[in-house]
Order: structure tokens, then sequence, then C-alpha cells
């Protein structure tokens, strides 16, 4: 910088307040995976990092993703992130076949290849909520997949905009859940 310019001006970000709406989904162990609706009706199917098609794909979402473009439209245009899960996808959950659940649980319309992660809690943010939804799946098992009782945890995703993720694994085995 010069001597005697002027720097420019960064105004301090707007700081988002704690206590707005959270939303406690379901975490479901799988894969992540994303379906591209195009302007023009063009599907593309993706995982976390890449676009994947059915010859080099991620656990056959690409293929699925294929057999389902015309129900997958209905998404319509736009980027639509899930987790692609089941039959031998991480923990499996018991199941013989894979399901793509979508993150975006205020959708009004999902196809009926699709299914959407479940909403444990919606409300005012609050720790208790969290430590009740995590106490709720460890006694109850999955709700995504009932019966299924090994579950991974949960998304908390606050109103903000920002996502955190609790999870069951060794790092926080001595906290109590109720």
């Amino acid at each position: 910088m010069n001597e005697g310019a002027v720097p420019e001006f960064r105004a301090f970000p707007k700081i988002p307040r704690f206590a707005k709406e959270i939303v406690i989904t379901e975490k479901i162990d799988g894969t992540n995976a994303q379906v591209f609706v195009g302007e023009d009706g063009t599907i593309r199917a993706g995982s976390r990092r890449r676009w994947i098609t059915p010859e080099e794909d991620n656990f056959g979402f690409a293929a699925w993703v294929r057999e389902n473009a015309d129900e997958l439209r209905e998404l319509g245009p736009g980027r639509h992130f899930g987790e692609w899960w089941g039959h031998k996808i991480q923990r499996g959950y018991g199941l013989t076949e894979r399901r793509f659940s979508l993150f975006n649980v205020d959708r009004e319309t999902v196809p009926m290849c699709c299914y959407v992660v479940p909403v444990l809690y919606r409300g005012e943010f609050y720790t208790t909520a969290i430590e009740g939804a995590m106490h709720r799946l460890e006694r109850l098992g999955s709700r995504a997949e009932p019966g299924f009782d090994n579950p991974e945890g949960v998304i908390v995703c606050h109103a903000s905009g920002a996502k955190f993720k609790q999870t069951f694994n060794d790092e926080h085995k001595e906290a109590a859940w109720g």
C-alpha cells in the first residue's frame, strides 16, 4: 500500500442471532450425493467432490439417477443434495436396496423415487434439544430406517445457514445423552 493511500474499507460482518430456529435431522451414514437438473431438463449425478457417470460411479448412484431421470426432473432446476445410503454403503441399515434422501426438509413435493432425511426437532435453539434428539436416537434407533439400532447422529441446521453435526463416535462416547 502506498503511504498515504486510503485502504479499501471493509465493514465488520453482521453476526447472526444465536436463538433462532434450528432444524435437527438424522445424520444418515451413507455417501453424499447430488442431482443437478438443468434449465433444459438435463440431469447429472454427483458425489461430494465430482460428477459421476454409470461408468465411473459411486455405489451405483449415477446409474440410479439415469434410471429415475424422469421422476428426478420433478425436483426442478438446480442442485439437489442428499445422502445415498442403504445396501452395502457404510452402515447399510439392514436394507436390501439403496435410497436417496434429500437434505432439504422444507420441500413441498418429493419425487416417488426419493426420501427426505427425518426431522427430529424444529424450534428455537436449545442445547437440550440436541441432547434430546441424540438420546432418542440412541434409545429408539434410526428414524430413517425404523428398527435399525445403530444410527450415526444428527445434523443441526441453524437459521443463519450454519450446519453442525453430532455423531455417536469415539470422541463423544463420554457424553451423556439423557
